[in-house]
């Protein structure tokens, strides 16, 4: 008797050692791929600046992860249970590693970074060419070739990092539906609530490092090493700073890669947590020896079971799962807006450059996250909370979050006072642009150029384009530090003068500022409290033989119809609103250097309300049906539950028509037992 309990005991090691190390190693490569994931969406701005490309454009190379993740998601999802999915998982960090390092080639095949400016620091500060001179004799006009201009500045460079961006969505696909599918295998149902909290856990402190890196790399500047940066005359502040994006996907090349390593050495299958006496082991095996033998003697009937259609039929005709989808889609796609134009958003309304616009998203709402998501698991586990309960917790906690999102809409700040842009001369406020708006009887001899984007902050308080049109004739200092005096524009007491950058909004937008932080905490931890509930509901409303495939369909669905498609439609509108486009040496537009701050916020907090809002309909719904269903769980037995859904006599045809004959067949075993 003694010997036999040291070898349950030993067993028992080996099997917590195993279980331990693959969610050990699952959860570092949620880190990995979050990592890489949470960097990219922190520096779309500076690749939208680095090649001069619309938001639109910048929305598809986001959406292209998805892209390179639908290409394999469905059939990894339902041929990686067949395989051993510790190694898929370890080949996908591999892949994911490959596809971080050819994003960052784009830096090393391509010349330097040069912003717009009129302020050349090899140029003969005799000319004044950027100062108002009377009677310019040279006439300010672009000389370069169009065509040459077309083909030099916006070259397809980032084409690498879209098609790098589409390799680390196809590395990224087996982790997840394979991690999942393999903790729920092997995992007593009680504790896979609480496995599935540590992953998220893990998923999250990837993001709070890529967000640092990325608020990092923002920092510092993208040609750093190859100039010298005392002849910059732009800051991290300015719309034409562009940061060292490509240090961080080299970064995370060599993190995916070494994330991998453990995954080779795992093994395939593991014992069934949860049987851990001998009885248990003994009615585990002879359920498993029943199946295998049930399956030899109705091969005939049970041919094709497991077959792609047939689950797929399955999945389709399962209302709670399919509604269930819908509505991820919908979440998700507000979500995904949110979360990628989120850096952007701070910087225009509230004036901060995009590397601490990174930070404070980091710092401020990835931690109540993590929290949220530690306390949500750890609540399901403790209390036991049954799915039913989990479908109402998770929807009352949603709404409460969706309803505290709503009140940004009464955190406002107003445009920066733009001259020609958002204001006029004499400092009235106004929302059209015009370009004459710029040249009044203060520049209008000045000879200046109307489109550029080099602009200044007057004693005033009101910014221009440029020296230029603000009437500057003379300047002291270099760099950053340039002060720009005798002004015409700038009515004020003094020298008249202007610095370099757009004027500070002032401390009534730092004070909303720390409102919409403060709400945002909120906003994050209720949201996460409720990710955990609603995502069991997703695991148990599926057959165990489903359970593998319906969550890759799942993300599948996610990611045709909300990660592509959203980014794209928000860029697009999100450009619509832009007051003031970068111009190339040729005259073509670059990118954007200031938008309408109020058409953005409508649009920027309008659109994902909308698609939230929408998906609270078809949550009420998923409510009802699950009145009508038994989950594993509902009724407590003493008998090895099979996690799958169990309908009750109301069954729909579709449901009858796919009714599993092993489901039958287990049920005479449990009899026999």
């Amino acid at each position: 008797m003694e010997e036999t309990e040291k070898k349950t005991a030993t067993q028992e090691g080996r099997f917590f050692s195993k279980i331990k190390m693959f969610l050990l190693s699952l959860t570092c490569a949620y880190l990995s791929k979050a990592l890489s994931g949470a960097y990219m969406n922190s520096i779309l701005t500076q690749i939208e600046r680095q090649f001069d490309i619309p938001t639109s454009v910048v929305g598809f190379i986001n959406g292209s992860f998805e892209i390179g993740n639908l290409l394999l998601i469905v059939f990894v999802s339902y041929f990686g249970t067949k395989l051993h999915r510790p190694i898929m998982i370890g080949v996908g960090c591999v892949v994911m590693g490959l596809g971080c390092f050819l994003m960052s080639l784009p830096h090393f095949l391509m010349g330097r970074y040069k912003y717009e400016t009129t302020i050349l620091p090899t140029s003969n500060m005799s000319s004044n060419s950027f100062l108002c001179v009377e009677n310019r004799t040279q006439t300010l006009k672009p000389t370069q070739d169009p065509t040459e201009c077309v083909k030099q500045m916006k070259s397809l460079m980032w084409i690498y990092v879209l098609v790098g961006n589409i390799i680390r969505g196809i590395g990224e696909t087996p982790i997840m539906p394979l991690g999942i599918s393999y903790i729920e295998d092997f995992a007593n149902s009680e504790n896979s609530p609480l496995y599935i909290g540590i992953l998220e856990v893990g998923r999250l402190f990837g993001p709070i490092f890529g967000l640092l890196l990325g608020s990092f790399c923002a920092r510092v500047y993208v040609d750093i090493g190859s100039v010298n940066t005392d002849d910059l005359t732009i800051t991290p502040t300015d719309t034409r700073w562009v940061g060292a994006w490509w240090i961080g996907f080299l970064i995370c090349a060599g993190v995916n890669i070494l994330t991998s390593i453990p995954f080779f050495f795992l093994p395939k299958e593991l014992p069934k947590k949860g049987l851990q006496n001998n009885v248990d082991v003994t009615k585990y095996e002879k359920v498993k020896k029943y199946r295998e033998r049930a399956k030899e003697e109705n091969l005939g009937i049970t041919k094709g079971k497991h077959d792609f259609l047939p689950l797929m039929k399955s999945l389709s005709c399962n209302p709670i799962y399919m509604l269930f989808t819908l509505m991820s889609v919908l979440q998700i796609s507000g979500y995904t807006n949110i979360f990628i134009f989120w850096p952007k958003y701070l910087e225009q309304q509230y004036g901060k450059s995009n590397s601490e616009a990174i930070f404070l998203i980091g710092v401020y709402t990835l931690p109540p996250v993590f929290l949220g998501y530690l306390i949500g698991g750890f609540l399901m586990k403790k209390f036991k909370i049954t799915v039913k309960k989990a479908a109402y917790l998770a929807f009352c906690l949603s709404l409460s979050e969706y309803l505290l999102y709503l009140c940004n809409f009464l955190i406002t700040c107003d445009n920066a006072p733009v001259v020609g842009l958002t204001a006029s001369n004499k400092g009235v406020q106004h929302q059209q642009y015009a370009e004459n708006n710029v040249l009044a009887d203060c520049n209008i001899r000045c000879s200046c150029l109307i489109n550029t984007w080099d602009p200044v902050c007057g004693d005033n308080g009101l910014a221009y384009m440029s020296a230029c049109l603000a009437g500057c004739e003379k300047f002291v200092g270099t760099g950053t530090d340039m002060v720009f005096q005798n002004c015409r524009c700038i009515r004020s007491s003094g020298n008249s003068s202007a610095v370099l950058g757009l004027c500070n909004k002032g401390p009534e937008c730092a004070n909303k500022l720390q409102y919409f932080l403060i709400l945002s905490i909120m906003i994050s931890f209720v949201y996460s409290l409720a990710a955990i509930p609603g995502y069991m509901v997703l695991l148990r409303c599926v057959k165990s033989e489903e359970k593998s495939l319906g969550v890759g369909l799942h993300a599948f669905c996610i990611r045709v119809f909300a990660g592509i498609p959203a980014p794209v439609y928000l860029g697009a509108l999100i450009d619509k609103t832009c007051l003031h486009w970068g111009t190339l040496k040729c005259g073509e537009p670059g990118a954007c250097r200031m938008y309408d701050i109020n058409s953005f916020r409508r649009i920027y907090l309008g659109v994902p309300s909308a698609l939230r809002g929408s998906s609270y309909l078809l949550a009420v719904f998923i409510l009802i049906l699950t009145r009508k269903f038994h989950f594993p769980g509902d009724i407590h037995s003493s008998e090895p539950e099979l996690a799958e859904m169990k309908l009750t006599e109301k069954e729909s045809e579709c449901t009858d028509v796919n009714r599993s004959p092993q489901v039958e067949n287990d049920g005479e075993l449990k009899t026999k037992l």
